[in-house]
């Protein structure tokens, strides 16, 4: 098989010579560990008739793409929205773009492993479907509001009740009547529940490892937003090149690959060979490494997968080390970053206003919300109504409750 590109080059560094080596691609794991198109998995709550051409996951991913809370993902933040001159940016990624940059390489990673392609596009595309306006200065900020109500919230368990009760595209049943095994994932892709806490959710396997195109999921988005956002970072102005070559290993050691290669290229076409490199590198190593702990592990079945003592989906820990190294950069100088702190208040602000407001009056809800506060209570209602915003649109509602 033919050398993959980043591993040579890879290999050339001497100074990440402590870090594995991987010169070819990770052998196809074995075919009863992929989840299967027919099986519980693909099981709905409500029965349908078997689609003539498409596979139950394929279909669960069209139902995903067509959903009013995907199409309004494209108006929610992923880090910012605005530069530091208060200026909006078209290149900037939005969560939606950011849900489809997760899409390809979860897609990609599950066909190189042999794995159900199909089962981890659905997951990418629905892994950030919960999330309020205003990122994660949003999504705290609803949970800091809810903690007074006695409840809580979880962008994972709201992305489950849109697609099994929020959503109303169908005359038969509420929610997407998506297959079991993509509610599961959405659950626990990237964290595990008890059924002690989480009574609810006893129908999904909480006492077992998900399967790995759901284990793959939190890894493959911590991939797509780690390059991303350093390229947003450089874009926005917030972070700049010395800044990030001093401050992160891998791209440093990537872009004197760049600059070794292309030395007449201009600064930010050596930043986007870095990024691209990195990008690469922790694909491959993903998979390497993935396909090594399930030949340790043994595991030649789902159910074994199941029953592993820990997840085996994973990058070596070399590559982990330089990806926590990453992120922890990120954290101080860019979603931390003093440039960043007056949006993440402005979030907060606004949010808990607004959730106070609806809280005084749920009448000022829309009817349709108002008819489920009998059986659903006012705060999760006015949950529901907060975190399906864009971040247009709650600026809007923000301005109309100050004028009120």
């Amino acid at each position: 098989m033919a050398r993959n590109s980043f591993t040579v080059r890879y290999n050339q560094t001497e100074e990440m010579n402590d870090m594995p080596a991987h010169t070819h691609l990770p052998a196809v794991l074995p075919a009863a560990i992929a989840v299967a198109d027919a099986g519980a998995l693909a099981l709905r709550v409500h029965t349908e008739p078997q689609h003539a051409y498409r596979t139950p996951f394929a279909r669960d991913s069209a139902r995903i793409l067509h959903a009013r809370a995907f199409r309004r993902l494209a108006g929610k933040t992923q880090v910012f929205t605005r530069l530091p001159s208060d200026q909006v940016s078209d290149h900037i990624r939005s969560r939606l773009t950011h849900t489809l940059e997760v899409a390809q390489i979860s897609r990609t990673v599950a066909q190189a492993l042999g794995l159900n392609a199909a089962l981890a596009e659905a997951l990418a595309l629905t892994h950030d479907i919960g999330h309020p306006p205003f990122g994660h200065a949003g999504e705290k900020a609803l949970d800091h509001a809810l903690k007074a109500h006695g409840l809580s919230f979880d962008h994972n368990l709201h992305a489950l009740r849109i697609v099994t009760w929020f959503e109303q595209r169908y005359a038969g049943f509420r929610g997407l009547n998506l297959t079991l095994g993509v509610r599961e994932g959405i659950i626990k892709h990237s964290r595990d529940y008890s059924s002690a806490t989480h009574p609810e959710l006893a129908g999904y396997f909480l006492d077992q490892r998900p399967p790995l195109e759901a284990q793959l999921i939190d890894l493959t988005d911590e991939i797509a937003y780690l390059t991303a956002d350093l390229e947003d970072g450089l874009d926005s102005g917030i972070l700049n090149l010395s800044q990030v070559r001093d401050g992160v290993e891998l791209f440093r050691r990537f872009l004197s690959q760049a600059q070794a290669e292309y030395a007449a290229a201009a600064p930010r076409l050596l930043a986007n060979e870095a990024l691209r490199q990195i990008l690469n590198a922790l694909v491959t190593d993903l998979l390497s490494e993935t396909s090594a702990r399930v030949a340790r592990s043994g595991a030649a079945t789902l159910e074994q997968v199941r029953h592993a003592p820990m997840r085996l989906a994973a990058l070596s820990p070399a590559m982990e080390e330089a990806r926590a190294q990453a992120k922890h950069f990120l954290y101080a100088n860019f979603y931390n970053a003093p440039a960043m702190q007056e949006a993440h208040e402005h979030a907060g602000e606004v949010i808990a206003g607004l959730f106070a407001y609806f809280m005084e009056d749920p009448g000022r809800l829309p009817a349709d919300h108002q008819f489920h506060i009998a059986t659903e209570g006012p705060a999760r209602i006015v949950t529901d109504y907060l975190a399906g915003m864009t971040d247009s649109y709650v600026e809007q509602c923000w301005a109309h409750s100050r004028a009120g």
